[in-house]
């Protein structure tokens, strides 16, 4: 039967035993992504028994990386990853040449010529877009400062990687491997890929971004659901493939562009909430299909590789991204976010990997070893999620070491003794500077009521202070960042940021410094929203229970009436 129909049968042992394994690894108190892995371990070449088409389940993973890719783009802005640029871009370059650094010396002390020990490091060096956003949907923090400079430190990454596979090819005779150097057209592949990326980027956004979102309104007019899902599905696969084609991008990388121009459309909100199923479900087979292609027997053969390989990626890797955050004057869980994000491999290593393999370059062990290594840091990734909360607490204690990491040697920690007196005094703390805080902040400036912004995002303080905006850089959960911003003699603390599973701590620092603070808090969880009502936290403003709010006094407004 399997050989008849192959992609039902794929997809039906893929989808069936990975849920079955996921209900096993939730009971046991592991990440439900432990049990897609072994999944896709139970179904592989390498395993006893049913064997899936890996061909078919590799490309169903492609699939969903392109939705995963597409949703990011929906969510963040080229305004976004214009503000991390100044942590993103140099961080992300000097984090691939620290770990490729690692992982090539490494491999180069077990006797790899230098060609496989260079796929390697580079292997090791680049993280997976889709663990990394899979874990922050998780957590809430896909649209909180740190969400932003991981994210747009990965698309860095990611930009890197299709350079160097594109580069790989010419330059594997003289690396080692078994095709033919020829110097002259190194240059001119390398030119022609810059030209070619800036094209594409070129097209999406001067094209792109008038006639996709064009396109959108011409199919809600229809007012047929299912045109909308397929319009958005269709675009993010076809401009994902076309890319590709035409620009010599990646999949992912077309993908995630589909998604920035989209976002100019009034319906963004809805082709996200519309594409959400798809993306998880073949977020599941993308990593079925990992788990696929994992040798066991690698960790038999070569257990003190594997370990040192992990270590790498596990300690190395985010230990130099850690210290490049804080290098940069960014607060400890920004440095942690980052660090525990990128440290774990992907799709990308996966390519290098077959690249690598078919250049002649990655020996027979090198495959294998990246994919024992992927699996193994994927599985552990959520669990050094959690370990950031305790990581965090003692951050918070007395311990001087502790807060001169949480609260470095930084003039944007602290207003300027020039600041006028008004902010200092019944004024309004600002917690959040995006979309919902900037209107919040207009509005008061136009009333004359001032306030104080405090914000994560150092760029976006270094602006404010230059328009005449008091700010304060730091974390607002920390009592430190609130004496900052003289929460001892505000009015009102507005919780403007989507990170509300800080909200508690924020609040709990500011009523330490000013007990009879009123607290305003935006949240879009209707149980958070109860428990912060429950905890006293203020006032909760919750997005679907006041913007039904709004429609029904509008209603009444009409008839004449009024809300009782």
């Amino acid at each position: 039967m399997e050989h008849s129909v192959p992609l039902i049968t794929t997809v039906a042992a893929a989808l069936g035993l990975a849920f079955v394994a996921g209900i096993l690894a939730v009971k046991i108190r592991l990440p439900a992504l432990v049990g897609y892995l072994l999944a896709g371990v139970l179904i592989g070449p390498f395993t006893p028994g049913f064997v899936a088409n890996g061909d078919i389940a590799g490309q169903l993973a492609e699939i969903g990386v392109m939705l995963l890719m597409f949703g990011v783009g929906l969510h963040f802005s080229l305004e976004d990853l214009w503000v991390v640029r100044k942590i993103a871009l140099p961080g992300a370059v000097l984090q691939i040449a620290a770990a490729t650094a690692l992982g090539g010396g490494l491999a180069l002390s077990w006797g790899w010529e230098i060609g496989g020990a260079l796929v390697f490091g580079l292997a090791l060096s680049v993280a997976s877009t889709v663990v990394l956003l899979r874990a922050l949907e998780a957590r809430g923090l896909l649209d909180s400062i740190n969400g932003r400079i991981a994210i747009g430190w990965l698309i860095v990454e990611d930009l890197a990687m299709v350079l160097v596979l594109v580069l790989l090819p010419p330059l594997a005779g003289w690396l080692g491997g078994d095709a033919n150097v020829d110097h002259a057209k190194i240059g001119q592949t390398l030119g022609l890929t810059l030209i070619k990326i800036v094209a594409f980027v070129a097209v999406m956004l001067a094209v792109g971004r008038r006639i996709f979102p064009w396109l959108l309104w011409q199919v809600a007019r229809t007012g047929s659901r299912e045109l909308f899902t397929l319009c958005v599905v269709a675009a993010a696969v076809s401009l994902a493939y076309g890319a590709a084609l035409l620009f010599g991008v990646s999949f992912a990388l077309g993908a995630f562009f589909a998604g920035v121009v989209i976002r100019e459309s009034e319906f963004s909100h809805r082709a996200a909430e519309e594409s959400l199923p798809l993306r998880d479900a073949f977020a599941v087979l993308f990593f079925v299909s990992v788990g696929m292609l994992f040798d066991p027997t690698i960790l038999v053969e070569r257990p003190l590789q594997v370990l040192a390989a992990v270590g790498i990626v596990v300690l190395g890797k985010s230990a130099v991204a850690a210290a490049l955050v804080l290098a940069f004057r960014y607060p400890l869980n920004t440095a942690l976010a980052v660090s525990v994000g990128l440290a774990q491999i992907g799709e990308f290593s996966f390519m290098l990997a077959g690249l690598g393999a078919s250049l002649g370059l990655l020996p027979k062990e090198g495959q294998s070893l990246i994919l024992a290594t992927a699996i193994i840091c994927i599985s552990l990734n959520p669990l050094l999620f959690r370990a950031t909360e305790p990581v965090q607490a003692w951050a918070r204690s007395r311990s001087a070491l502790a807060r001169r990491l949480e609260h470095p040697d930084d003039p944007l920690t602290q207003l300027p003794m020039s600041t006028d007196e008004k902010f200092l005094a019944k004024q309004v703390v600002l917690v959040g500077y995006g979309r919902v805080g900037r209107r919040i902040a207009e509005t008061l400036a136009k009333n004359d009521i001032p306030f104080i912004v405090v914000d994560q995002n150092r760029e976006l303080i270094e602006d404010l202070r230059e328009q005449g905006v008091a700010a304060v850089s730091g974390d607002a959960a920390e009592p430190f960042v609130m004496a900052q911003a003289h929460a001892k003699e505000a009015t009102i603390l507005v919780i403007a940021t989507s990170d509300s599973l800080n909200a508690r701590q924020m609040i709990a620092a500011a009523r330490r410094l000013n007990p009879a603070i009123e607290t305003i808090v935006r949240t879009h969880d209707e149980e958070e929203a109860a428990l912060l009502e429950e905890e006293q936290a203020g006032r909760v403003f919750l997005a679907e229970r006041e913007l039904a709010a709004g429609m029904v006094r509008t209603v009444l407004e009409r008839f004449g009436r009024r809300e009782t």
